[in-house]
């Protein structure tokens, strides 16, 4: 008799370990679940992204500046507006802080590495802004930065140099479409408006 309670006992000890890890595992899952959804509510502070370098960039760092977000690549028709971005970011140093996405989403514009892409900007329009990490940007792969932009605005990149421009807060306050230009007077107007 004590043989066959033995392994009963056994069993009643694998099944209540079996069930407290499912539950266990369903309430990790319900927590991930209402933490993405909560960021979709919360600001792009919330965000930490990677830097070309590979280290990582917590945007709550720039906080009390407005924050142009653009989507880049160093082989397409819109590639020249690295230069208007250097001047942007010059001509409203202190009040802006221009961040680019390096992607190779839009007609494989954007092939090289990290090393690559860095040395490009720097020789042919002098780009001191930051650059962050190649990234996808639209899709099921788009960054969590990404999708939080999309849910904000209702719109994705449909090509390389679409742009977002965020407050002081972190709120996302608009979306421009790869052919405004950085100094746009639509943009210039945007960014200066208290």
């Amino acid at each position: 008799m004590r043989r066959s309670i033995l392994p009963i006992a056994g069993l009643l000890s694998l099944t209540l370990a079996v069930t407290m890890a499912c539950q266990s595992s369903a309430s990790s899952n319900s927590t991930a679940d209402m933490t993405s959804a909560e960021t979709a509510k919360g600001s792009v502070y919330d965000f930490t992204v990677k830097g070309l370098d590979g280290k990582p960039v917590a945007l709550s760092q720039f906080k009390g500046k407005k924050i142009l977000i653009v989507n880049t690549a160093s082989e397409c028709g819109y590639t020249p507006q690295y230069k208007g971005l250097e001047e942007l970011s010059k001509a409203r140093a202190g009040k802006l802080v221009v961040l680019g996405f390096p992607c190779n989403q839009f007609g494989g514009q954007e092939p090289g590495s990290a090393q690559e892409i860095g040395a490009f900007c720097q020789k042919n329009y002098g780009v001191t802004f930051p650059l962050m990490e190649k990234i996808e940007v639209k899709g099921d792969g788009a960054t969590p930065l990404y999708q939080h932009l999309k849910a904000a605005t209702g719109a994705e990149p449909s090509w390389n140099f679409c742009k977002y421009l965020v407050d002081e807060n972190g709120k996302v306050l608009k979306f421009y479409k790869s052919g405004v230009a950085p100094m746009s007077d639509e943009l210039l107007a945007d960014i200066d408006k208290a």
